[in-house]
């Protein structure tokens, strides 16, 4: 036990060095949030905008410019976390691949980014919550939070997965800005005349923007769609854990894999040439 604990503290510890050293996400983090969704709740007029809540069959008339503020909110932690995550894994593939041919075991590697994506999400979605909370009180502050940390989990998984398996890292940059851009427009009635569409339910933050909205205008708790977001992140992490394996699996072939001189008595030396693999002329050498 003492051993595989060892193992997962290290490789938190270098997951979150990492992370700690992306100094434009913390950036992000720290002027990014509170700038749009700050710009969203003023530069967009109060109207209230007519809408129903799937999640609670309700009739709502909240204010356009607190429900772009939510929708916002999920943009800006959507896109860190992923933009965070996707930069980790990209950076750091060449070191997570060193590390699992040399015999660290996979499975500390990948809770280490599990845990590491956790912590992201909740910082990222507790300082946004609050951000929000400054400008107007929503119903429910928690699950918002809640809303919030689960979409960054799915989007922090997505970047796991795009950062395995995309070879350049404008791909996963374009890859998760437009996955985000187009999965909330299209959800949010201000900017969306479809966005009670039957189809908006099967976008990655389907959940995570049901659940938010319920917490800025409703009293009424929706586990249920937290549980859908939390379902979306199990399929994100499931693509995340097959990019990761086929990034870290061994492409030596496997001569290569026994180290010279491991399960023989003589260590490197070159195979004799065979008698009839010899020049005309070696021959003539060896016959004088």
């Amino acid at each position: 036990m003492r051993f595989h604990l060892t193992r997962f503290a290290v490789a938190t510890r270098f997951t979150l060095i990492e992370h700690g050293r992306n100094r434009f996400a913390m950036i992000l983090v720290g002027l990014f949030v509170p700038v749009w969704t700050t710009l969203a709740y003023l530069a967009m007029p109060d109207t209230p905008a007519r809408m129903r809540l799937r999640a609670t069959g309700e009739a709502l008339a909240p204010p356009g410019n607190e429900l772009t503020e939510i929708s916002g909110a999920l943009n800006a932690v959507t896109l860190i976390t992923g933009f965070m995550m996707f930069a980790a894994t990209f950076s750091g593939s060449g070191f997570d691949r060193r590390l699992a041919m040399a015999g660290y075991p996979r499975a500390h590697l990948v809770l280490a980014k599990v845990t590491a994506l956790a912590l992201v999400s909740a910082a990222v979605a507790a300082y946004a919550t609050a951000v929000t909370c400054l400008a107007w009180t929503p119903r429910q502050p928690l699950l918002l939070a809640a809303a919030l940390f689960c979409a960054g989990l799915t989007y922090g998984a997505l970047g796991v997965g795009f950062g395995s398996l995309l070879r350049r890292e404008v791909e996963g940059m374009f890859a998760i800005v437009m996955t985000s851009i187009i999965d909330l427009a299209l959800q949010n009635p201000i900017s969306s005349s479809g966005a009670d569409n039957p189809v908006m339910r099967y976008l990655p933050s389907y959940g995570a923007m049901q659940a938010s909205t319920a917490a800025g205008f409703s009293t009424t708790p929706v586990p249920g769609y937290l549980a859908i977001q939390l379902t979306w992140f199990a399929a994100a992490a499931l693509v995340a854990l097959v990019g990761f394996c086929r990034s870290t699996r061994n492409s030596l072939p496997p001569g290569a894999r026994t180290p010279p001189g491991r399960g023989s008595g003589r260590a490197g030396l070159p195979a004799p040439r065979q008698a009839d693999a010899l020049s005309p002329a070696a021959s003539e050498t060896e016959a004088h």
